[in-house]
């Protein structure tokens, strides 16, 4: 049961996340889990917390506040603002927190989240509609905290057009990064979809490589900016991973900040998680090990006691797959099963289907993302490997631990940071991690991995731990307060100035 220890200073605030999803209404990705994680855990440290994201189709059982037009360019869109909850729990005690839905069926009754001709006009009719939801609500927070480049056009529009309202004038904004490499790049006439001017449209404002981001106008106008890890915020502002944006992040360092996420210990608890085979606990190895033969007689290997490392993950070049293509035969030339769920580009698809036809007995992949399944390969694994590109948090490596399950992963951004390499001498660490990007590094750490899992004394020594290890929500809400109070601060500073 996770438990939410009040921050050392005396200080609560209103906030409203703003973010183009939310867990558990809409999901593409870890974003939605954090979204709809925090403002729970903000909630049981005694903030007044808000959420607002668009209603897109399937999203239903919603009540209707009010309705009022938004400008997009030379026109008016209705935005219909509906509402619904995410219920906090705490022992016996409860919060609601209240969400707002933007709802428009033109720009958001589709089939999926994203991936269409007017992502500019959706989003900047989103951004906007963002700051009329506060006025029509009748709450003016504290603290506005935007997330991603679907919502960095909001800050700007608040500073600029909003500014001089006093309802508007004491909201201060935190923008988080969830991933820099999605940046929200369009033509420059977009600036019209936001009502803005051909002075917008220089290097120190909003254009960006021939084009005007979306993302930018976050950076540039937040009051505070912050990303999923403490490495993460370091190699955004590198040339290597800043996806041209490392300039203006290091311009604006004294204003990054790494908060690492958490994940929900009462979704991912291995005591009582309904979607595993078997429940179990710390010192319950054997329910741990019968949760590995259910998963073997489900997606088709042969059952036995030999190591089982698990890959839940979209398939794509952050995740590693070009290392794992090239690995592979020395990987399954071990004493090992591979299991895959996952979905993405073609080729990646391609090349872990071919895995499973050409080592049946070793290779498992499942094609498209099941969240039974996925909770059942956290479970039934030995291994969780994750040799990514680049990881600006990463959730999978925290939610293997909760199960016992031992991340094997390359030290990139988030990983870097929860993951730290067993060192046998010392009986320290929680995992496997390796530096170079190379396949040869990769199949190091897996060969180390097993050289422990064979040693069952410190196998089960180094499970337990993992299952003990703290990744809740409670320490990063914490954190994310204390960058409340520093941008409320600045804010005003600014405001005096």
């Amino acid at each position: 049961m996770e438990t939410y220890r009040k921050p050392e200073f005396d200080d609560t605030f209103k906030v409203v996340i703003a973010s183009p999803e939310v867990a558990p209404f809409a999901k593409t990705g870890g974003l939605a889990d954090v979204t709809g994680s925090l403002p729970k855990a903000l909630a049981m440290l005694g903030n007044d917390v808000r959420v607002i994201l668009p209603r897109y189709r399937g999203i239903t059982g919603l009540s209707t506040v009010t309705d009022f037009p938004v400008w997009v360019g030379w026109r008016k869109a209705t935005a219909i603002v509906r509402q619904s909850f995410i219920r906090a729990k705490l022992d016996d005690a409860e919060k609601l927190v209240p969400v707002y839905f933007i709802d428009n069926y033109q720009y958001f009754d589709r089939d999926h989240l994203y991936g269409y001709f007017d992502e500019s006009e959706r989003f900047a009719f989103f951004s906007r509609a963002i700051l009329e939801t506060l006025k029509a609500i009748d709450f003016a927070p504290d603290i506005l905290h935007l997330n991603d480049w679907q919502t960095g056009p909001a800050a700007l529009l608040l500073k600029e057009q909003y500014g001089d309202d006093p309802f508007y004038r004491g909201i201060a904004t935190v923008f988080t990064i969830h991933n820099l490499q999605y940046q929200g790049n369009f033509p420059k006439e977009c600036l019209r979809l936001l009502g803005l001017g051909d002075e917008f449209f220089i290097p120190e404002l909003l254009e960006f490589y021939g084009n005007m981001s979306f993302m930018k106008a976050g950076i540039l106008y937040s009051d505070i900016i912050t990303t999923v890890s403490k490495t993460y915020a370091k190699e955004m502002q590198t040339p290597e991973m800043g996806h041209g944006m490392d300039g203006l992040l290091r311009k604006r360092s004294a204003d990054v900040f790494g908060i690492v996420n958490g994940i929900n210990y009462h979704e991912f608890n291995p005591e009582t998680d309904p979607r595993i085979y078997k429940n179990y606990g710390t010192g319950d190895l054997a329910g741990k090990r019968q949760n590995k033969y259910e998963l073997q007689k489900e997606v088709g290997l042969p059952t036995a006691d030999v190591p089982v490392i698990g890959i839940v993950s979209r398939l794509v070049p952050q995740k590693g797959f070009d290392l794992i293509d090239e690995a592979l035969d020395q990987i399954v030339s071990l004493n090992l099963q591979l299991v895959i769920l996952g979905k993405g580009e073609e080729k990646y698809e391609e090349m872990v289907r071919s895995a499973a036809e050409r080592f049946p007995e070793k290779v498992a992949t499942i094609i498209g993302f099941n969240a039974v399944l996925a909770q059942r390969i956290y479970a039934g694994s030995d291994m969780f490997l994750m040799p990514s590109l680049f990881e600006p948090c990463g959730l999978g490596q925290l939610i293997s631990l909760r199960y016992g399950t031992i991340p094997i992963v390359r030290e990139t951004g988030g990983l870097k940071d929860t993951i730290h390499d067993y060192e046998p001498e010392r009986g320290i660490g929680n995992g496997f991690s390796f530096r170079e990007y190379t396949a040869q590094a990769l199949v190091d750490a897996i060969k180390r991995a097993l050289a422990i899992y064979r040693d069952r004394t410190r196998w089960e020594k180094l499970v337990n731990s993992a299952m003990e290890s703290d990744f809740s929500w409670n320490k990063s809400a914490v954190e994310y307060m204390a960058l409340y109070a520093l941008a409320r601060n600045r804010h005003k500073a600014l405001a005096i100035a």
